[in-house]
């Protein structure tokens, strides 16, 4: 069994006050995950109750296996933007069932769980261009962005030039406008919990509008978690074996991303490289068991740099924060009641996305055979509703460019195998 290195919290200038309130931040600054979670894997075909019980109890435990595990102040939930990917790319344009889907995240997972193990995983990491992995990353965040903003109906449907500007004097709009503008004033302003507040603030609008209206009973005992939780089915016909590929990449690059990304933004020493392949496999065991869960997605939060930023140095601020997410499984009511107005939970959404776009400022972007394919692989992923779409052409973009400007030697034998297999796939989507 194993034990937490308690000694580690002085150890590394830290104590058990830092820690406490690291962990209530983090768990304030992911609190908006839990009301939005569920309402994308609803419009999948699941149902809310069970995708709520999903989403508290995927981030509970993942964040726990973090604290536990990797004794990292990193705390875990069901990314948003990556189960838009789920909810949007896979089941509603490819027309997979979310159980076919929940199904590739779990062998995703097994797969992340076991290469992050192994030589081949960094090898992996390696053979994968930066400028790529941050276009992926953006622009996965973009089509989240789009996403809220059709959700909040600044973006609507048009016969003429496919969309256009919503009417702002809809409720909706209106609101969603209104949480995005206050959710922008927090965040200049570097308040905590910016996104949280900023549902606040609509939600309260909302219910003096009456917009909005509470239930009698906003608590009641968990339950739902049995329409959700173990449905896995396996497919692979189709494009479910390129799928599987997108979702393993998501996974890896989203966490490689956090867990380098956090740390060095709060300098908590990065450890040895044995320290990091634990980081690795408890997120991959966080990920694996929310899948199983029924949570989608699961992977370390940006969020947490809230946590760390208020001095949490250790997993015991993660391990806290999953124990205030427990105390969220009896407020399905409450959380039903906010989720169906969509102006409270689409600016997070587009929020979201401009957090995830933020890495490409790190692409070479006067090197043109850098620079194309990331922007491709943004162009055509919300343009076409596709992430796979999109890392596709990234990567065959990418693979051509370098050869054809005399750099072929700087692509890693690795992206050249998944360029064929990108080529055959966009090939035959489109003959």
């Amino acid at each position: 069994m194993k034990k937490l290195n308690w000694h580690s919290i002085a150890g590394r200038d830290s104590s058990w006050r830092r820690e406490w309130l690291a962990g209530c931040t983090m768990f304030s600054a992911m609190l908006y995950i839990v009301l939005l979670n569920p309402v994308l894997l609803a419009q999948s075909g699941m149902d809310f109750s069970g995708a709520y019980m999903a989403t508290v109890l995927s981030a509970a435990v993942a964040s726990f296996l973090m604290g536990w595990l990797a004794d990292y102040p990193i705390a875990a939930a069901p990314g948003i933007g990556l189960n838009a990917y789920f909810v949007y790319s896979v089941v509603l344009s490819q027309g997979y069932s979310w159980q076919e889907a929940m199904g590739s995240v779990f062998l995703a997972s097994v797969l992340f769980l076991v290469l992050a193990a192994t030589p081949f995983f960094h090898a992996f990491l390696e053979a994968v261009p930066q400028s790529l992995k941050m276009a992926i990353m953006g622009g996965v965040g973009i089509l989240a962005a789009l996403l809220g903003l059709i959700r909040g109906k600044l973006i609507v449907g048009s016969p003429a030039s496919v969309t256009m500007l919503g009417d702002l004097s809809e409720p909706t709009a209106f609101l969603t406008l209104l949480g995005l503008l206050v959710t922008a004033v927090l965040l200049a302003n570097r308040v905590q919990s910016a996104l949280l507040a900023g549902m606040g603030v609509v939600l309260a609008a909302g219910l003096l509008l009456g917009f909005v209206v509470l239930p009698p009973e906003m608590f009641s005992w968990p339950q739902g978690l049995d329409r959700t939780a173990g449905q896995l089915a396996f497919s692979f016909r189709g494009g479910m074996p390129l799928i599987l590929l997108v979702m393993f990449l998501l996974l890896v690059f989203h966490t490689t991303g956090i867990l380098l990304g956090v740390g060095s933004q709060t300098k908590i020493p990065e450890g040895t490289s044995a320290d990091m392949q634990k980081r690795f496999r408890a997120a991959a065991l966080g990920s694996l068991l929310g899948s199983l869960l029924g949570g989608g997605l699961v992977t370390g939060s940006v969020e947490s740099a809230a946590g760390t930023g208020s001095g949490g140095r250790t997993g015991m601020a993660a391990i806290l924060t999953a124990g205030l997410f427990l105390l969220l499984l009896f407020c399905t009511p409450l959380a039903k009641a906010i989720a169906g107005m969509a102006a409270i939970t689409a600016p997070a959404l587009i929020f979201t996305g401009f957090f995830m776009a933020s890495g490409i400022r790190d692409i070479d972007w006067q090197d043109i055979s850098e620079g194309v394919p990331a922007f491709l692989t943004m162009a055509v992923m919300p343009l076409s509703y596709d992430i796979l779409a999109g890392i596709g052409t990234g990567v065959v973009s990418y693979v051509l460019l370098k050869l054809f400007s005399g750099k072929g030697r700087e692509v890693k034998p690795l992206l050249y195998i998944l360029a064929v297999l990108f080529a055959f796939q966009l090939g035959s989507s489109t003959w």
